[in-house]
């Protein structure tokens, strides 16, 4: 060990010292020698004296630090032996070649010395050959952090039992807020008497407060239609696994009393903050509700959605005044822009058009500009014929226009509705609701997690059988000097027949209202069946389709183009197969699945009610109604996506719906 004072901070002091000593005492033996005698001897002892404190010090010190290491040597032999980690050495063969006592008490051995990791663990070995540093896993009923030193090829073990049961019970008790809405409670009960109103009331109280004690929930009425629902995690989870079946309790008493009265819940969950909460609860509520309601929408914070019941029909509004108020609104706004661009979906149908032209005469009828966007490399045959009829009219097709040509003359004050969809991923040109600021939405397809971003206006009612019908009562609604030409009223009379199978599913009152009201504006029947007209080819095509059907499950049938023919299906011909699968005895659902373009398969689903299609559609990416949806699945094979289809049936089934 260095002496004490080689140390630079007290070495040089001390020489200065020395050497101004030295010098005071040479100035003494000139002037007195014997007093210069004595300044030397005394020097000499101080020097001794120093000398020997410095050996002592430095004996001490050597003294300490070799105390100091054994001590240290000691407690890391303790700590490795007996502190609560547990450690593994290995060699290149997964061998075990030394481990702590900690881990092998774990294993309930004396040593494992020896033994395979195989054998010990059959997860380590895959860990650490996937160059994983640090993971969880479970041994002996016990959670562990295993940290990973493949150099020294170590394995660290540390008990994380307790933090995960105490992180599980923080999660499992968050709050979760839930909002409760009986669907057309106000309208049901309007016209009943004081005492079937008191019925029903009490009837439906008292099934949600029996659930709320059952599942130990906070319940709360805040007004005549709406509960306010406290609960946590876990007992979220036991609702999910009873698949609420508050919905069909619900449902089923209402039948008992003769009414069409429903349940829609909105559920927040998986934050802390009680306010987002309730965001997250009432953009749930309004998801579900603009899915028809009668079902429970489970809104996470990945931006997720869950999605549990919805298997009945919405039902249809007994009165028209949203319509009247949305097509006031509609029409302020339209008066406030400079000019109207109508958008559809990609790969139009008659609705699409249908319900576009209606918008266009909605603007012209107020002095507006309107303009309707079409894709001419995106139009199938039965589309074909009505754009053929359109071109006969060269004034009303000079009003359809290209994407690229919408961009160019879309301004900041431009209007830009978009029809028959909600969704961006499926518009036919998506640039365009980034450029403009003025969105209006109109569609009767029930609300997906994709949505197009804050729209002005949204019109979307699940219960109509077409956009066409919304479009057409809206129409009702706008100035009585509003006329409309022959191919106009032909086209939404089109598309209203097309999406009800000539009224024959979907269908309500109002339904008929609009049909009539375009009957008596000059729609041409006959028109229409020459439209819907369909080729040989297509005939045949759908026919091979049909004749690959096999009953999958009971009352589900499902039809798969050949795997081997690379033969590609329009989207019309792929849905008019599903629809005469499902006219077939014992078949309740259809899905058919065929090649629509290169690495684009299209599957299309129908229903009798019994089975919602749209959840199944919906875990593929698709969507649409519960007897009517569909989807696209691009770069797969048409055997993987029948794998698909099939996996999301048996999740459906299981009662898994997402």
């Amino acid at each position: 060990m260095p002496s004490f004072y080689d140390k630079s901070l007290l070495r040089y002091p001390l020489i200065a010292l020395i050497g101004i000593t030295i010098a005071a005492i040479l100035a003494l033996l000139f002037f007195n020698w014997i007093i210069g005698v004595i300044g030397i001897i005394i020097l000499s002892i101080v020097l001794y004296f120093l000398k020997q404190a410095d050996l002592k010090i430095k004996s001490m010190m050597e003294d300490y630090i070799s105390t100091l290491s054994y001590r240290l040597k000691k407690v890391g032999e303790e700590a490795l032996m007996e502190m609560p980690i547990g450690i593994i050495l290995f060699n290149e063969n997964y061998s075990i070649e030394w481990t702590n006592p900690f881990i092998s008490s774990i294993f309930g051995e004396n040593s494992l010395v020896g033994q395979s990791l195989y054998n010990v663990a059959d997860s380590l070995v895959p860990l650490i050959k996937q160059e994983v540093n640090t993971e969880t896993i479970t041994l002996h009923e016990r959670k562990f952090k295993i940290i990973i030193k493949r150099e020294e090829r170590l394995l660290y073990f540390f008990d994380v039992t307790e933090q995960i049961e105490i992180e599980k019970q923080y999660e499992d008790e968050r709050t979760v807020l839930g909002l409760i809405f009986l669907d057309n409670y106000d309208e049901i009960t309007q016209g009943m008497d004081d005492q079937s109103r008191s019925t029903i009331n009490n009837e439906i109280t008292s099934l949600l407060n029996k659930w709320a004690k059952d599942f130990d929930i906070y319940l709360k009425r805040v007004s005549s239609e709406r509960f306010l629902a406290v609960l946590n995690e876990n007992i979220l989870a036991e609702l999910e696994k009873s698949k609420f079946l508050i919905l069909d309790e619900v449902r089923e008493k209402a039948m008992i009393q003769n009414v069409s009265l429903t349940l829609s819940i909105g559920i927040g969950c998986g934050v802390s903050s009680l306010s987002e909460l309730g965001d997250l609860a009432q953009s749930s509520l309004d998801l579900a509700l603009g899915r028809g309601g009668d079902q429970v929408a489970i809104k996470q914070t990945n931006g997720k959605v869950k999605f549990f019941g919805g298997k009945t029909n919405p039902i249809e509004k007994r009165t028209r005044v949203r319509a009247r108020v949305i097509s006031h609104a509609l029409r302020e706004i339209i008066i406030e822009s400079d000019k109207v661009i109508i958008m559809g979906h990609r790969f139009p149908d008659m609705d699409a058009i249908g319900s576009a032209l209606g918008i266009l005469k909605v603007a012209q009828v107020n002095g507006k500009e309107g303009f309707i966007i079409i894709n001419p490399d995106e139009l199938d045959s039965g589309i074909e014929r009505l754009i053929f009829e359109l071109k006969q009219h060269s004034e009303l097709w000079s009003w359809f226009i290209t994407p690229d040509e919408a961009n160019e003359i879309m301004t900041n004050d431009s209007l830009l509705i978009v029809l028959d969809t909600h969704k961006p991923s499926l518009v036919i040109d998506e640039r365009l609701l980034s450029k403009s600021e003025n969105v209006i939405v109109i569609d009767h397809h029930r609300r997906g997690e994709e949505f197009i971003q804050d729209p002005l206006l949204v019109y979307m009612e699940p219960y109509a059988s077409s956009t066409a019908e919304l479009v057409t009562e809206l129409l009702e609604y706008q100035p009585k000097q509003l006329k409309m030409n022959v191919i106009e009223a032909t086209a939404l009379l089109a598309g209203i027949i097309v999406d009800t199978k000539s009224f024959t599913l979907r269908t309500g009152s109002r339904t008929f209202d609009a049909a009539s009201y375009l009957r008596a504006k000059g729609a041409d029947t006959v028109l229409v069946q020459k439209l819907m007209k369909e080729n040989i080819e297509n005939y045949v095509q759908r026919a091979k389709l049909i004749q690959k059907a096999v009953i999958y499950k009971a009352g589900i049938a499902i039809a798969a183009a050949d795997y081997h023919a690379e033969e590609y299906f329009e989207q019309v011909t792929i849905a008019q197969a599903s629809d005469t699968l499902l006219t077939m005895n014992g078949v309740e659902a259809s899905f058919v699945i065929a090649m629509k373009a290169e690495a684009v398969i299209g599957i299309s689903a129908r229903s009798l009610g019994d089975i919602n299609v749209q959840l199944i559609m919906e875990a593929l990416g698709g969507g649409g109604h519960l007897t009517n949806a569909a989807t696209q699945l691009r770069n797969t094979t048409l055997e993987e996506a029948e794998k698909r289809l099939k996996d999301a049936i048996e999740e459906y089934l299981g009662g898994g719906e997402k």
